[in-house]
């Protein structure tokens, strides 16, 4: 059956404005509102229903999933509008009716989705709003008692704090994030934070306790089955393990030829198992083995993985890729004489200029 029609004045004002519009458009009238394209529409939040069920925190946890894959492949700048509209709508929620059992997967739902903002906040360089996140992401992670997620978000913190240069702030988050994964009993969760813990104590220069939890993460990832771990921690497979082994052994202190000969190894084990859809995890490691194979005297090893770098940087949305380029860019303008080295150094130059 066809719905009446309105008789509601405003509303057929806007019919009759909106046909008069499309009428002119589609003639081939001239359109004199083109400086208000960039304009956003007029925004009006989307109705919530006043009872949810188990269909409505499905379609979060869908939605998170498919943002969570365009963060991966395209970076955070990609997709984050879209996920902070949607934690928007989300948070709504919790003032509908439902039961105790959608109450509680709903706080988890929320708690990934802020999750998830707070790391597309953070690659794009927006850092307050990324932490404001996941402070909401660490509270309904706890609030729905899930200690892998708590564990998560402790990750996602420290990994901010890392990049920000704050490294023994980014250990505590690291530490407290370890004692959250082994409290819920997830190897892999575990085998995550010895990794990042081990590249915290890189970066403090703290060798030994560096190869005790890179040693350690391996021994858990070992025991780990990634087909029962949650969702939000899969992603850490073996490609990872590898990864962080390269950027251990390559910003352990005292800067050793063989320390740089096993980072040179383990990335390009990570390298040879990445797919396209892990662009900016292939960017970050490219730029690491850049550095490496400078240090060592590789040059051609160097532009080769730097011009890979800057070229996949250039396709991801993310601010951390060419943040991440700096210490590369100064390393090579330490090489004027070298034609190629001079060349990788200006195309980052132009990418961070851009």
């Amino acid at each position: 059956m066809v719905a009446s029609c309105s008789v509601h004045a405003n509303e057929r004002d806007e019919v009759r404005q909106l046909l008069s519009h499309a009428a002119n458009v589609t003639m081939g009238a001239a359109v004199d509102e083109v400086a208000k394209w960039w304009q956003p529409v007029e925004r009006a939040a989307t109705p919530v229903p006043n009872r949810i069920g188990v269909c409505d925190v499905e379609q979060i946890e869908a939605i998170t999933g498919v943002m969570r894959a365009l963060d991966y492949r395209h970076g955070g700048g990609a997709c984050r509008n879209a996920i902070v509209a949607q934690v928007a709508w989300a948070q709504r929620l919790l003032v509908t009716d439902y039961t105790e059992e959608i109450g509680h997967r709903l706080h988890l739902a929320l708690a990934d989705l802020h999750n998830l903002a707070g790391w597309t906040s953070f690659d794009v360089g927006l850092f307050s709003p990324a932490r404001r996140h996941f402070a909401r992401a660490l509270e309904q992670a706890k609030h729905a008692g899930d200690l892998s997620l708590v564990a998560n978000v402790l990750y996602r913190i420290g990994r901010l704090h890392l990049h920000r240069g704050f490294h023994r702030d980014a250990l505590k988050f690291f530490q407290l994030g370890q004692i959250a994964a082994q409290d819920c009993g997830s190897e892999l969760t575990v085998a995550m934070l010895c990794a990042n813990e081990a590249w915290a104590y890189a970066l403090l220069e703290d060798e030994n306790q560096a190869l005790k939890s890179i040693g350690r993460a391996q021994d858990e990832f070992a025991r780990a089955t990634g087909d029962t771990a949650p969702v939000w921690v899969r992603f850490f497979g073996l490609a990872d393990l590898h990864a962080m082994m390269g950027m251990v052994y390559a910003f352990l202190p005292g800067r050793q030829s063989p320390h740089f000969a096993a980072a040179v190894e383990n990335f390009g084990v990570s390298l040879g198992i990445r797919g396209d859809a892990m662009a900016r995890s292939r960017t970050f490691e490219l730029t690491a083995l850049a550095m490496v194979h400078l240090q060592l005297g590789d040059l051609a090893g160097a532009v080769g993985a730097g011009v890979e770098a800057v070229n996949l940087a250039a396709q991801v949305r993310s601010v951390r890729t060419v943040d991440r380029l700096e210490p590369l860019l100064s390393e090579a303008r330490r090489r004027p004489e070298h034609a190629d080295v001079r060349d990788l150094a200006e195309r980052i130059a132009t990418l961070r200029a851009a």
